[in-house]
């Protein structure tokens, strides 16, 4: 039996019905949990003897909106976490999806991990998704004042509001964006003796 063999099996044993979808693909296991699930199963790996996943290396938000170029069906925000066993030596990948798109709320897990403090609150900030639980929430990488979540598929390319120094109130001001789109089509040159010396 393989390593990952062995880990499907030990998740399935441990974890059972609480575990909505398993899938192993290009050397990984990826499991996919209910949101009201998520904490007490996080727990299971973190605490049971035949799993002990100690590290939590990795906590991000994804946007599924249009993934792959294709409608998506399903929920549209989730939270994936990479998690890491030193004792046994072996990886996971954690899918959780918000069951609502308008307000994406999962549990937070930094009781558990403390590192996934500052994941949690990027995720936050940048996909606009709340950890319930957490106990310091608010933005990591933004600016205070900054409207909307720059990493949905819906944020404006061009953001919203851009920021200038203005002279006459000697200060750094927000205002509307002011770039207009426009299509940058690149220049074709047609000359046959483009490059060759004159």
């Amino acid at each position: 039996m393989t390593k990952l063999e062995q880990l499907q099996t030990a998740l399935q044993t441990t974890l059972g019905a609480r575990l909505f979808d398993l899938k192993q693909a290009f050397g990984e296991v990826t499991i996919v949990v209910r949101s009201n699930d998520y904490l007490d199963l996080m727990l299971s790996l973190r605490d049971d003897p035949a799993l002990k996943f100690e590290q939590l290396i990795d906590l991000c938000g994804v946007d599924y909106a249009a993934y792959k170029d294709q409608p998506w069906e399903g929920p549209r925000f989730a939270v994936v976490s990479h998690l890491l066993s030193v004792t046994h030596n072996w990886r996971v990948r954690v899918r959780v999806f918000a069951p609502d798109d308008d307000l994406p709320v999962v549990a937070s897990v930094a009781s558990v991990w403390s590192s996934a403090n500052w994941y949690e609150r990027e995720a936050f900030d940048l996909y606009g998704i709340v950890f319930e639980g957490h106990t310091d929430l608010r933005r990591l990488l933004t600016d205070y004042g900054f409207i909307g979540h720059p990493f949905r598929k819906d944020f404006p390319i061009s953001g919203t509001v851009e920021m200038r120094y203005d002279p006459e109130q000697k200060r750094v001001i927000y205002q509307p964006v002011t770039i207009e789109p426009r299509e940058i089509v690149p220049r074709i040159i047609r000359e046959e003796t483009y490059g060759q010396g004159r």
